[in-house]
C-alpha cells in the first residue's frame, strides 16, 4: 500500500504564522516610521523655536547666531518639512474626513497648521503689503512646528502600546510541535507536521506534545488539556477517545489516527478566534476627537463669519483675512497633542509601579467605563494548583494514619497525574521524617505490578499489599462497595473538591479530598468590584456544582458552567449583544485567549500563560486579582485627568477666540500677536503637563472585607 502524499492547502485559508509576520513587520514598519519623522520634526522645530526668539520677544540677535538666522525666510525653510513631510499623514487624513463630510483631530491639526503656515508664507512674500495697512507683519512658523511635533509625539506613544494580535497569533502557533511520528508501511519516521495528511498514525510518548487532533488507536495515558479546558487536571485517553494538538501527553504511551490537519485543528480554530476577535474589536473614539467634532466647524464658522464681517465693516479684504487667519491659529491649541499622551505615560507608569501592564490607551480608557467583569476560576480566582485540603480513615480502616499515608505516597510517587503529585505532597508533608519509619520501604519502595488505570486510578503491590488509589466510581467495578462513603463524597464534592479512595486488600482505608484552594485575595477583590458598581460572572470549564460553590466562597452571584474556549469567546460575544458591556474578561489559560481577545478590555494573568498575556489589553503582573478593580479606579481617575487636560488645553484659546475675531478692535484697537499666541500655548502646556504629573500621587483604594 502506497504512503498517503501530503495534500495541498485548502484553498482561501491563509497561513497563520505568515498572517503574523506580516503584522509585525507593518508595526515595525510603523513605528520605524514614526520615529524618523518625530526626530527630524524635532530637530527642525527646535531650530525654528530659537530662530523666532529674537524677533517675537523684541529684543536682541541670540549670541553666536548670524543675523539671517532669525530671517522669517531661515524659519520658512526650517518649518516646511516639518508640516510637508513629518506631517503630510495629518493632512491626508484631514483631505480624506471633509470628503467624509466630517471633522476630527487632524482636521483641527491641519487647518490650524496649514492656515499658519500659509499666512506666514504670504507675510513672508509680501511684508509691504500689511505694514501699509498699519498692521503687523508676524509670522507663525514656529507655532505649526511646535503643534506638529507634539502632535507626532503623541502618535508615537500611541502606535507604541497597540495591541499584540501578531505576538499572540506566533505564540499560539509555537505550541504545536514542529514534527510528527508517524508510522509509514510499518515503520516510525520522523516528519514535519505539514506533511502530516488525515488517515495517518502518529505515535506519541510520554512527555510529548500530540502534534494534530485525532483518535487514539492504540495504548491508553493521561494528557494535559489545559490549553483546551483550562483545568489543570489530566484527562484519561483511552481507544475511541480524541486527542488534541498541542496538549502535552503526560504518561503512557499511545498511537491516534489523525482526523484534522491544518486550518481544522482546535490549535488552528483558536488562533482564527483570537484574530477575529482582535481585528472585528471596534476602537474606542478618542475622547479628544469628540471634542473636536464639534469644535472644529464651531471654529471655521467663526473665523469665516470674522473674515465677512470685518470685510463688510471695513472693506478691507487683508484686514479681514488677518482675523480669519489669527481665529485659526488661536484655536490650535498644540497642549491638546499632550492632553490625552501625557496622561497616559503617567497612567501607564503608574499601573507599572502597582503591577498592572496597559497594552494600549483604549484599553486605559475602556477599563474604566467596564460594567460586567467575566472572570475565569481556575488560575484566576483559584491557584491553578491542586492540593490536599480533606484526609479522612474510613469507618472500619484496620491501618493506622501514617502508614496508609506511606503507602499513598509510595504508590502515587509513580503516578504523573497532578493530584498524585498533590497527595504525595502532602503525605511528605504529614509525616515529615517519620516516612521511613511509617514504612521502612517508602524511601525507595519496591513496587510490583504498578499499573495506571485509565480514568480509574492506579494500583500496585507496595510492601506485599495489594494498594489501589482510585475515583469512586472504580470500585463498584472491583467488587468493592461504596454505600458508606455517600455522606463523605457528598461533603468533599459540596466543597468543591475531587475525591481519591484509597483501597488496601481490597477494605477501605482512607479518603483524600483534592481541590484547587482559592487565592488570598480573591474574595476580597470580587467585594472591590462589587463597590464599583460592576456585575461579575464566573466562568468555568467545571461541573456546575463545583463552580457554583467555589463562586459562593467569593461572593460571586452568577455562573456559566461547563464552558468550553470556543464557547467562552461566544459567552462574552453575548453579554456584549445584550447590552451588558463593555464588558471585561479575566483569565489565565491559553484557552482564554479568544475571550481575552473578544471582550473590550481583556485581563490577563501574570502567572498564566503567554498567549492569554499576548492577547489581552491588561496583565496583572502578581497574578493577583486584587489588580483588576485597581485598573479600573486607575482608568478612571486617569480619564477625569485628560478631561481636566483637555479643558486647560482649550481654555486659553477659547478665550483668546474673541480678540483674534477682532471682539476689542474697535475699542482698543488689540490685534492677536505672536506674544499672545505664544503665551496661550506655553500656559496651556504647562497646565496639561502640572495635571498629568497629579496622577503620581495615584494609590488604590485598600480591599474591602468580602462579606462571609
Amino acid at each position: 500500500m502506497n504512503a498517503p502524499t501530503s495534500s495541498p492547502p485548502c484553498c482561501g485559508r491563509e497561513d497563520p504564522g505568515a498572517v503574523a509576520q506580516g503584522m509585525e513587520r507593518e508595526q515595525a514598519q510603523e513605528l520605524s516610521r514614526l520615529r524618523r519623522q518625530l526626530l527630524v520634526a524635532a530637530v527642525l522645530t527646535t531650530l525654528v523655536i530659537l530662530s523666532s526668539l529674537a524677533p517675537m520677544l523684541g529684543g536682541p540677535q541670540l549670541p553666536l547666531l548670524p543675523s539671517w538666522f532669525s530671517s522669517p525666510w531661515t524659519q520658512l525653510l526650517l518649518s516646511t518639512p516639518v508640516l510637508f513631510w513629518c506631517g503630510r499623514d495629518f493632512f491626508r487624513a484631514a483631505i480624506a474626513a471633509f470628503r467624509q463630510h466630517s471633522a476630527d483631530m487632524n482636521t483641527l491639526v491641519a487647518a490650524g497648521t496649514g492656515i499658519a503656515w500659509l499666512s506666514s508664507l504670504f507675510t513672508t512674500l509680501f511684508p509691504e503689503v500689511l505694514r501699509a495697512e498699519g498692521l503687523p507683519a508676524d509670522v507663525y512658523f514656529e507655532t505649526a512646528a511646535v503643534i506638529l511635533t507634539l502632535v507626532l509625539l503623541g502618535r508615537l506613544l500611541e502606535a507604541r502600546a497597540r495591541g499584540q494580535t501578531a505576538e499572540a497569533i506566533r505564540r499560539l502557533i509555537q505550541l504545536q510541535p514542529p514534527t510528527a511520528r508517524v508510522l509509514r508501511h510499518g515503520q516510525p519516521i520522523e516528519i514535519p507536521v505539514s506533511l502530516v495528511v488525515v488517515g495517518d498514525e502518529v505515535q506519541v510518548r510520554p512527555g510529548e506534545k500530540i502534534p494534530l487532533d485525532g483518535e487514539v488507536l492504540h495504548g491508553s495515558s493521561w494528557v494535559e488539556e489545559s490549553m483546551l479546558s483550562g483545568e489543570p487536571t489530566p484527562v484519561a485517553k483511552a481507544r475511541g477517545d480524541t486527542v488534541i494538538g498541542a496538549s502535552i501527553n503526560r504518561s503512557g504511551s499511545f498511537s491516534f489516527r489523525v482526523n484534522r490537519i491544518g486550518a481544522d485543528t482546535v490549535l488552528a480554530q483558536i488562533v482564527a478566534l483570537v484574530r477575529q476577535a482582535q481585528s472585528s474589536r471596534t476602537q474606542v473614539q478618542r475622547l479628544a476627537d469628540q471634542v473636536v467634532g464639534w469644535f472644529v466647524p464651531v471654529v471655521i464658522a467663526v473665523a469665516i463669519a470674522a473674515f465677512v464681517g470685518w470685510f463688510w465693516i471695513s472693506g478691507n479684504a487683508v484686514l479681514a483675512l488677518l482675523f480669519l487667519v489669527s481665529v485659526l491659529v488661536i484655536a490650535c491649541p498644540c497642549a491638546l497633542g499632550l492632553a490625552t499622551p501625557t496622561s497616559i505615560m503617567v497612567a501607564s507608569g503608574k499601573g507599572a509601579e502597582n503591577g498592572l501592564i496597559f497594552r494600549s490607551a483604549e484599553a486605559l480608557e475602556t477599563a474604566g467605563k467596564l460594567r460586567t467583569v467575566v472572570i475565569d476560576k481556575t488560575g484566576t480566582l483559584t491557584r491553578g494548583q491542586p492540593q490536599v485540603s480533606d484526609f479522612e480513615r474510613l469507618p472500619g480502616a484496620a491501618l493506622p494514619a501514617p502508614t496508609l499515608l506511606a503507602l499513598a505516597a509510595a504508590l502515587e510517587s509513580r503516578s504523573e497525574h497532578p493530584l498524585a503529585e498533590a497527595i504525595v505532597s502532602y503525605c511528605r508533608q504529614a509525616l515529615g521524617q517519620g516516612l521511613a519509619q511509617a514504612l521502612p520501604q517508602a524511601e525507595a519502595p519496591e513496587l510490583e505490578r504498578f499499573e495506571a488505570v485509565a480514568g480509574r486510578g492506579v494500583q500496585a503491590v507496595v510492601g506485599g499489599q495489594e494498594v489501589r488509589i482510585g475515583t469512586p466510581r472504580w470500585l463498584p467495578e472491583l467488587g468493592i462497595a461504596t454505600a458508606s462513603l455517600a455522606p463523605l463524597l457528598e461533603r468533599l464534592e459540596a466543597a468543591a473538591c475531587s475525591v481519591a479512595v484509597l483501597v488496601v486488600n481490597g477494605r477501605l482505608e482512607a479518603c483524600f479530598g483534592v481541590a484547587d484552594p482559592l487565592k488570598p485575595s480573591s474574595a476580597a477583590a470580587v467585594a472591590a468590584l462589587q463597590r464599583l458598581g460592576l456585575e461579575l460572572v464566573m466562568l468555568s470549564g467545571d461541573a456546575r456544582r463545583t463552580a457554583e460553590v467555589v463562586a459562593a466562597q467569593v461572593g460571586i452571584q452568577r455562573v456559566i458552567a461547563e464552558v468550553r474556549p470556543a464557547d467562552k469567546a461566544a459567552v462574552v460575544r453575548r453579554l456584549q449583544g445584550q447590552g451588558e458591556g463593555p464588558v471585561a474578561m479575566v483569565g489565565d489559560g491559553i484557552n482564554d485567549a479568544p475571550a481575552l481577545a473578544q471582550a473590550d478590555v481583556g485581563i490577563a494573568m501574570g502567572s498564566g500563560t503567554d498567549v492569554a498575556i499576548a492577547a489581552s489589553d491588561i496583565t496583572l503582573i502578581s497574578g493577583n486579582l486584587a489588580g483588576v478593580p485597581a485598573a479600573i479606579e486607575l482608568s478612571r481617575a486617569t480619564m477625569a485627568n485628560i478631561r481636566q487636560n483637555l479643558v486647560f488645553a482649550f481654555a486659553y484659546n477659547l478665550a483668546g477666540i474673541p480678540i483674534a475675531a477682532g471682539l476689542l478692535f474697535p475699542f482698543t484697537g488689540w490685534l492677536l500677536s505672536p506674544m499672545l499666541a505664544g503665551a496661550a500655548m506655553a500656559f496651556s502646556s504647562v497646565s496639561v503637563l502640572s495635571n498629568a504629573l497629579r496622577l503620581r500621587r495615584f494609590r488604590p483604594a485598600p480591599l474591602p472585607m468580602a462579606a462571609a
